[in-house]
């Protein structure tokens, strides 16, 4: 009994500037698109936490370069997917496909020959699975010279 009370009794060690682990800062990283897939459009990316990368996937009637860490998963999307549209959170779009550096790496290549998921139904599918209702731009308004 006595020798069970000692170890629960060891005293841990003290955070201090000598041991405190510092967070280190992440840098940004080009997601690069694989050399065989022509990326005429410009590139930009739309990230979600990892725990929705599966469903999306599986869900997408079409599926570009999709990149994964251990918290978030890429679509390779045109340059300006969002124009009129509103990302919901915790969704993250990325212009030029410049994301956190931690160590994206390609996990579906596309069987067609486009690098892009189509941005569209990738929003749709965000909008749904986040409970968010779509938010589209409004349309500009035209005025007849006639």
């Amino acid at each position: 009994m006595l020798r069970s009370m000692a170890t629960l009794l060891v005293p841990r060690a003290r955070k201090s500037p000598e041991n405190a682990t510092v967070p280190r800062s992440l840098g940004d990283t080009r997601l690069s698109v694989p050399v065989d897939l022509p990326a005429t459009l410009g590139c930009d990316a739309v990230g979600v936490p990892a725990r929705y990368g599966f469903r999306i996937l599986s869900r997408l009637p079409a599926k570009g370069c999709v990149y994964a860490d251990g918290d978030w998963w890429w679509w390779l999307v045109p340059a300006g997917s969002d124009l009129d549209l509103t990302w919901p959170l915790p969704a993250c779009y990325a212009p030029g496909a410049l994301v956190p550096d931690r160590a994206p790496r390609l996990i579906h290549h596309p069987d067609g020959g486009s690098p892009y998921t189509p941005p569209i139904p990738l929003y749709l599918l965000v909008c749904q699975l986040t409970g968010t209702a779509p938010a589209w731009g409004a349309p500009p308004q035209v005025r007849s010279t006639l």
